[in-house]
């Protein structure tokens, strides 16, 4: 659908999944992509991002109208698994479980904002530890010693779990292009989660969230930076749902 392959897996199958690899001894860095309308639309036109969702290892519905699109066309997914839900699902698994040693990398968010997230990470889950942390410059990306250095400290930290939250599609390009390089278990592109477990940027409330307008909570808590793209989206998305439903027919 939309051109990628998307696994039918809702949130308690995906954390089952990922905690089968986090508990494995291969460090291959399987990376999640969790693909909502803006990511939709963004693959229509850029090829790049299109080549990181295809060697991706999971590839999770974030959006509900991803999940409410699957049923139209005859494909259904099971329901949304949202990245800012998915990283404290996975730490509850292992929280629950009562296995230590689930460690963790925090790549990305304004600077002192990860260590906030690992300090409430460590109280909420004791058994979860963030062992680093990295707020990467503006466009390091685009410096291929900084990213060297980046992936010289993921290494070196030995994090089963790497957290990016860089924004799409930074992240998901950033990370297809480095994965051999990063010698983790699972990398977990999602977004604006490190901002959301640090406090730094609140949540919608639940029955935005169960009712899938957490995007019209985000857009009013950050208009700037995000109605312009909420605005090209709702026109585009549409003209994609169009196009696909030709295919389909």
């Amino acid at each position: 659908m939309f051109g990628i392959t998307i696994d039918s897996l809702d949130m308690a199958g995906s954390v089952d999944v990922l905690a089968y690899w986090l508990r494995a001894d291969a460090r291959t860095c399987r990376y999640v992509v969790t693909p909502n309308v803006d990511h939709v639309v963004k693959l229509e036109t850029q090829r790049p991002f299109r080549e990181a969702y295809k060697d991706a290892a999971l590839v999770l519905a974030d959006g509900r109208p991803v999940v409410m699109a699957s049923k139209m066309f005859g494909k259904p997914l099971p329901g949304t698994v949202p990245g800012s839900d998915l990283v404290p699902a996975i730490f509850d698994r292992f929280e629950s479980d009562g296995i230590d040693g689930l460690s963790v990398f925090l790549l990305g968010a304004a600077p002192g904002v990860a260590e906030r997230a690992a300090a409430h990470i460590h109280a909420k889950w004791p058994r979860v530890k963030v062992i680093a942390s990295l707020s990467p410059s503006f466009g390091f990306e685009k410096n291929d010693v900084e990213c060297e250095e980046v992936c010289r400290a993921i290494a070196d930290s030995g994090a089963d779990l790497l957290v990016v939250g860089l924004g799409a599609p930074k992240q998901e390009l950033w990370v297809h292009k480095y994965a051999k390089q990063l010698p983790v278990k699972v990398a977990l592109c999602v977004g604006a989660t490190i901002d959301f477990l640090a406090g730094e940027k609140p949540r919608a409330p639940m029955w935005m969230r169960k009712c899938g307008v957490e995007w019209l909570h985000r857009a009013a808590s950050e208009p700037r930076r995000l109605a312009g793209r909420y605005f090209k989206d709702a026109l585009v998305f549409p003209q994609i749902l169009f196009k696909e439903w030709r295919t389909t027919r």
